[in-house]
């Protein structure tokens, strides 16, 4: 039971590496299969993490508590649902976990498979009588998890179930911000079926709009163009949809916009206006563009103010939080030297931007754009 170490205990070290003989000693010799800490907080966790069925059962045989909370997922039912163990899932509802416990990376089981696209365990803990609406986790919901990604299924399996389209919080803002950004057009039209307000305000890039245009999805900005989104919604991290658009050289939307009435003198954002987007990137037909609409070359950048607005503050802490934490989840694997310099390198960079934000010149773009690329290490 001597505790320490990435994985807490020796029966956690076991249960991870799949050493089911050695799993068996250890507990012969007693050692505790609730112990706490380590990186899984349990080797229940660790074991359904691995989809280590057989050391599962042992464990659940010796009394280990199948809800009991804590590590990088939250619960051992968190873990199994992010990667896709269908048996322990099952075996783990059957000892009595539950459904709509919270906590973790993901907030539930049921945001961890949908983030996945795994549809038969989310049938499983629907059926459990998980939360469709759930709020927690980095996504904020299983609905806006399975939006980002692009699981068609899962997310019509969430709106049948009740799933509001219009729910606010998470990493994106809302689901239909998720999955403009991410250039989900069948989605972005499932949400926008459903009664997703096309203008609803919130998250980094302050609409589903802006989203769009920043990231290029021209089928979608037309989509949302369509539904009634406001050309000239400010807020969010570029102020407005042109600007955004103006700031990637994304020709063809920004003249949409335009078209659709979009203020090329707008003022707001990071940088004032989208003239100034465009100059400081260098998107010369961009730029032309804008002039030929009107487009004031003497406009007086306005700059952001230095005290952070309040949701993007706590948008960026979470991001930035989970940013360290699925760090952690993708770093287990790798050899124990490589893994610790890794996290180590996340920890600073996360650290960094952490307390960057708050300064005048960071922004939130940053925040999500760095939890995006460490998702992906």
């Amino acid at each position: 039971n001597a505790q320490g170490g990435l994985y807490g205990s020796a029966l956690q070290a076991a249960a991870y590496g799949g050493e089911e003989e050695v799993v068996k000693m250890l507990l012969a010799q007693g050692a505790d299969a609730n112990a706490q800490g380590g990186a899984f907080g349990s080797a229940l966790q660790a074991a359904a993490y691995k989809g280590e069925e057989e050391i599962v059962k042992v464990l659940l045989a010796q009394g280990a508590d199948a809800n009991a909370q804590g590590g990088a997922f939250g619960s051992a039912l968190q873990a199994a649902a992010l990667e896709g163990k269908e048996e322990i899932v099952k075996m783990l509802l059957a000892q009595g976990a539950d459904a709509n416990a919270q906590g973790g990376l993901y907030g539930s089981a049921l945001q961890a498979a949908a983030l996945e696209g795994k549809a038969e365990i989310v049938k499983m803990l629907l059926a459990q009588g998980a939360d469709a609406n759930a709020q927690g986790g980095v996504f904020g919901s299983a609905l806006q998890a399975a939006a980002s990604e692009g699981k068609e299924e899962v997310v019509k399996m969430l709106l049948a179930q009740g799933a509001d389209a219009n729910a606010q919080g998470g990493l994106y803002g809302s689901a239909l911000q998720a999955a403009a950004l991410e250039g989900k057009a069948e989605i972005v039209k499932m949400l926008l079926a459903q009664g997703a307000d096309a203008n609803a305000q919130g998250g980094v890039y302050g609409s589903a709009l802006q989203a769009a245009a920043l990231e290029g999805k021209a089928e979608i900005v037309k989509m949302l163009l369509a539904q009634g989104a406001d050309a000239n919604a400010q807020g969010g991290v570029f102020g407005n949809a042109l600007q955004a658009a103006a700031l990637e050289g994304k020709e063809e939307i920004v003249k949409m916009l335009l078209a659709q009435g979009a203020d090329a003198n707008a003022q707001g954002g990071v940088f004032g206006n989208a003239l100034q987007a465009a100059a400081v990137e260098g998107q010369d037909d961009v730029v032309g563009v804008l002039l030929e609409h009107g487009a004031d070359v003497n406009a007086q950048y306005q700059p952001r103010s230095s005290a952070p607005d309040a949701n993007s503050a706590k948008t960026c802490y979470s991001s930035s939080k989970s940013c360290l934490d699925n760090a952690l989840r993708n770093l287990l694997p790798l050899p124990l030297h490589l893994g610790s310099i890794l996290l180590a390198s996340v920890t600073l960079l996360v650290g960094i931007l952490a307390f960057s934000y708050f300064t005048e010149n960071s922004s939130a773009y940053d925040c999500l754009s760095i939890f995006k690329d460490t998702r992906n290490i």
